[in-house]
């Protein structure tokens, strides 16, 4: 690949390899160039292409869209959001049982499930007293920043 021609066959491989993974995007680069291949949450692509001093878009190869949880028909106050984007886990540990379930009943400060981002482990605590109703997420899922995870009435 030259420094100016964007090459499509990678950029397909790095769609590709988003479908596989269930990632939200995946960057590529070299010294002198990059290519960043980002899905947002919505079902289309992005592409950027940069090389030294100049920047191209381009449309992304069609990827079948990631399968997303129903959400709530609107926002309950009761929404926990996540704070950050990362993978969210429900247990914490693959050999523990969840940390908590619909019907589940939860306190302030009480854990119900962690984000990891960037290989560090947040936990994510119950806001305020109450009952899990919806669980939105499922293990090892990705998430986005302000996500509604789970309902606490």
């Amino acid at each position: 690949m030259t420094d100016t021609k964007l090459d499509a066959e990678l950029v397909r491989e790095l769609a590709k390899l988003l479908d596989e993974t269930g990632l939200g995007e995946i960057e590529y680069k070299t010294e002198t160039w990059k290519i960043r291949v980002a899905r947002p949450t919505q079902t289309a692509q992005t592409v950027i292409a940069q090389a030294p001093g100049s920047a191209a878009a381009a449309p992304a190869p069609q990827v079948s869209p990631i399968a997303t949880p129903t959400e709530p028909p609107a926002i309950s106050p009761g929404a926990l959001t996540s704070p950050m984007v990362g993978t969210v886990y429900t247990a914490p540990d693959p050999d523990s049982p969840e940390f908590v379930s619909v019907g589940a009943t939860v306190t302030v400060g009480q854990t119900v499930l962690i984000v990891e981002a960037m290989k560090v482990m947040n936990p994510i605590t119950a806001p305020k007293a109450g009952t899990v109703t919806q669980v939105l997420v499922s293990n090892a899922q990705p998430v986005e920043y302000g996500e509604v995870l789970l309902v606490i009435e």
